[in-house]
């Protein structure tokens, strides 16, 4: 029995609609976030009523505004969609590096530092694929 090859080009993707998946990336981008800003937080110390408030408000928050993102960011162009990615980067790395007692200037810093990496990936990547 002869078979046909396949002649498509695209990767194949696991199942699951586009929503689906966005969906999904969306809630497991917000659970780690809310879990690693609690474990900042807490210290090695015992987990509190504060610490768990913390990682659900975090989490919340960074959830809401990657789904926003997303669903914004196709129509921006490329620049100000780069800059939108790199923005929501780097403010979530700085949050995250402040909690652990650094100071303002260092958090300053290192998340201008990964919203500059993030843009300049992103930039390419949508110059390069637009």
């Amino acid at each position: 029995m002869a078979h046909v090859a396949s002649t498509s080009t695209s990767p194949r993707v696991l199942g699951g609609s586009a929503a689906t998946r966005a969906a999904t990336a969306t809630v497991l981008l917000g659970l780690v976030y809310g879990i690693w800003a609690a474990g900042i937080a807490r210290d090695a110390g015992p987990i509190t009523t504060g610490n768990v408030l913390l990682g659900v408000v975090a989490g919340v928050v960074v959830a809401a505004v990657f789904m926003g993102l997303r669903t914004i960011a196709p129509r921006l162009p490329r620049e100000l969609r780069a800059a939108a990615w790199a923005a929501f980067a780097g403010i979530a790395f700085g949050y995250l590096y402040s909690l652990t007692d650094a100071t303002v200037l260092r958090s300053v810093i290192m998340s201008l530092a990964v919203a500059g990496g993030v843009f300049a990936m992103t930039f390419y990547r949508y110059y390069t694929s637009e």
